[in-house]
């Protein structure tokens, strides 16, 4: 879905990974606007989260994809986070389980995954 006024990332709170996310979305999408849902780790965060937890990412994406119209939700996970250390591969198994995750919720979205690897460039991992 491109040409949309708004996108959403699932993302890190890791500043370094919230700028390479939002100008690839941009370009990529053309969305003026990201709307942010950050957590430390936040692969980890959706797959090991309370049900509370989810709820309140379900809402935050509802208000997206129904008030600001987005069509495409990314979950990132990158390189060196400190709230979900781990190798590479085990980060990008996460993205694709967590892409899983958010498909099952059926909102009216393309939803993606999203790696930002050590040279802070996005890699797509799942489209």
């Amino acid at each position: 879905m491109g040409n949309q006024s708004f996108a959403t990332a699932i993302n890190c709170m890791d500043g370094r990974a919230q700028l390479p996310v939002i100008h690839w979305m941009q370009k990529q999408y053309g969305a003026e606007y990201i709307d942010m849902i950050t957590e430390a780790g936040p692969t980890k965060f959706l797959l090991e989260g309370s049900e509370e937890q989810l709820a309140s990412v379900h809402a935050k994406i509802r208000i997206s994809a129904e008030n600001h119209g987005s069509g495409v939700v990314a979950i990132v996970g990158h390189y060196d986070c400190a709230g979900n250390p781990c190798p590479k591969e085990d980060k990008v198994q996460q993205i694709r389980s967590s892409v899983d995750l958010i498909h099952s919720w059926d909102f009216p979205v393309d939803v993606i995954g999203l790696y930002v690897n050590d040279q802070w460039e996005v890699e797509v991992v799942t489209e």
